[in-house]
């Protein structure tokens, strides 16, 4: 049922491209359930002109239970631990309900760099830290800086 549920899935990216999504393609012709995925950093956000590579993996039990995406690309954002890529996103915990799909997944954790993260239950403690004092200046510098850094390949 996940292979069907995937094929399909991918299938359909492929006719109707996501804005959010540049690329979305299994890491091998012969593991349907690892994929690699490139994300769009947000339009008029410190993240814009990034692209950021994410890894997905799929359960075997996948709509049931959520896809595992990381960042490969470090980035810096309240709720993404930059040394490992861990995504701290609802959705991808306790959320989840068989509905969604890897590309609706993937623009919901391009929506979080969007809205910025919930300082309040950080992964990046620094950024978080800017956030709670209202340094906002400070740390959209960071994130900038950052996503110069790796995410624009310069």
């Amino acid at each position: 049922m996940a292979s069907k549920r995937l094929i399909k899935e991918l299938d359909m990216f492929n006719r109707e491209p996501s804005s959010a999504v540049v690329e979305l393609a299994t890491v091998s012709d012969e593991d349907l359930f690892h994929l690699r995925a490139v994300l769009k950093g947000p339009d008029e956000t410190a993240y814009e002109g990034g692209l950021f590579i994410l890894s997905i993996s799929i359960p075997s039990n996948y709509p049931s239970s959520p896809p595992e995406i990381y960042f490969q690309t470090p980035c810096c954002h309240p709720n993404v631990n930059f040394k490992t890529g861990e995504i701290c996103l609802d959705l991808l915990k306790t959320s989840w309900t068989p509905a969604y799909g890897v590309v609706s997944t993937l623009e919901a954790v391009q929506q979080l760099l969007s809205a910025g993260g919930e300082p309040d239950s950080p992964l990046n403690i620094d950024l978080a830290k800017l956030l709670r004092a209202g340094d906002l200046v400070g740390a959209e510098g960071l994130v900038r800086l950052y996503t110069r850094l790796y995410a624009m390949g310069r």
